[in-house]
């Protein structure tokens, strides 16, 4: 079964036994607890929602099938997963080699919650050279944290080599796939033991739903995040798993005109005289380029790009435009443009952002699905605001 049939048809297969009632999209479940006839025999094996509900089940059946993965467990956000993670698998004393162009949020969590207050030691490292996370690696240390591309750098990093170094080590590697999606990348078949998404983003792609997914194959390892997932539950409501459902079902068509608009945008910024920079995996001038295209089959709908070291250009800039939403967060069919410094990443100290390389003044989109040549004339008039 390809991509797009299982984005459509896994965990949604129509019940036509008899009693079943032949519901082509899946019902949202939204009782909270379950009778039963027996005391000791849960009826279908449902108990309490917290633990199982029908509606997530589906969910997180089609989330391990985008993957190819043999498990999917739902969450109430991308950081509620990431934090079942560190949870389930690691304690205090433990070490983790990180990726050092994270998402805010993401290294807020690793430095204010795990490192702070569980005593996890964090090494972030430009994952970009392989050499430098095997040179991290200490006695003590059990996971590889990467996010590739980054978010808002759009750096790359080779899941494959870092996974053979990592394995090597019997360390977990886990890879935050939330730019890319499954449609255009997938961590699990490059070597990486779990792949995680902010579901928020491209899964759902309407900007109408908050959750997380993590994606896996050991048995082992599914077994603890199921039990932390039902002990600490951080677990994804049955509305919200119904929506990332149906966002799912087009996401393929989504990616595609995703990555059309972006590289037409992408092109546009490169050809412009007042932008300094433009990052996008699918520009022959990204120093990356070539290892963008030996492990993902598309570039994806995001890009970053920069003027100049003047942050009040970049103000005017994003706010005088129709169609782009001045907004956080990304991956919905409408575009959202940002300042990552200001905005998503403000969490992490100007020192640390200066020591990745993400100036004051970068500008980051997430590029919609509308017609590109509305958005090319947008940007254009926003533009025309700072000349």
């Amino acid at each position: 079964m390809r991509f797009e049939t299982r984005a459509i048809h896994i965990g949604e297969e129509p019940n036509l036994k008899e009693g079943g009632t032949g519901d082509v999209s899946m019902p949202i479940h939204i009782a909270s607890t379950y009778a039963r006839a027996k005391v000791d025999i849960p009826t279908a094996g449902y108990e309490y929602s917290r633990t199982s509900n029908p509606t997530r089940d589906a969910l997180e059946k089609r989330l391990a099938a985008l993957e190819f993965a043999k498990h999917g467990v739902a969450f109430a956000s991308g950081l509620g997963a990431e934090t079942t993670i560190f949870l389930s698998l690691l304690k205090s004393g433990d070490h983790i080699v990180a990726f050092d162009d994270l998402y805010g949020g993401t290294r807020r969590l690793f430095t204010r919650v795990f490192q702070e207050n569980f005593k996890i030691e964090i090494s972030y490292v430009d994952a970009r050279q392989p050499e430098l996370v095997e040179k991290a690696i200490k006695e003590n240390t059990k996971m590889v944290w990467l996010e590739t591309p980054t978010n808002p750098l759009l750096k790359l990093c080779d899941i494959k080599t870092i996974s053979e170094i990592a394995h090597r080590r019997n360390l977990i590697v886990v890879v935050d796939n939330t730019f890319m999606s499954p449609y255009f990348q997938q961590p699990l078949a490059l070597g990486a033991d779990i792949v995680m998404h902010s579901a928020t983003k491209y899964l759902n792609g309407h900007s109408d739903s908050v959750g997380g997914a993590v994606m896996l194959s050991d048995d082992s390892m599914y077994e603890k995040l199921k039990f932390t997932q039902n002990a600490a539950g951080a677990i994804l409501s049955p509305f919200d798993s119904f929506l990332i459902l149906r966002g799912i079902k087009t996401l393929a068509v989504r990616m595609e005109a995703h990555q059309k608009n972006a590289t037409k945008i992408a092109q546009y910024l490169e050809s412009h005289s007042r932008v300094n920079k433009v990052i996008y995996p699918g520009l022959e001038s990204h120093p990356q380029c070539g290892l963008a295209k030996k492990q993902m089959s598309g570039f994806g709908g995001m890009l970053s790009f920069e003027l100049d070291d003047d942050i009040n250009d970049a103000k005017t800039l994003v706010e005088n435009l129709k169609y782009f939403a001045l907004a956080e967060s990304l991956g919905g069919v409408e575009s959202l443009i940002e300042l990552p410094a200001i905005m998503t990443h403000a969490s992490v100290p100007k020192e640390e952002r200066v020591k990745i390389g993400l100036a004051d003044a970068l500008i980051r989109i997430s590029v919609g699905i509308e017609n590109a040549d509305d958005l090319l004339e947008d940007l254009e008039s926003a533009f025309k605001k700072i000349q």
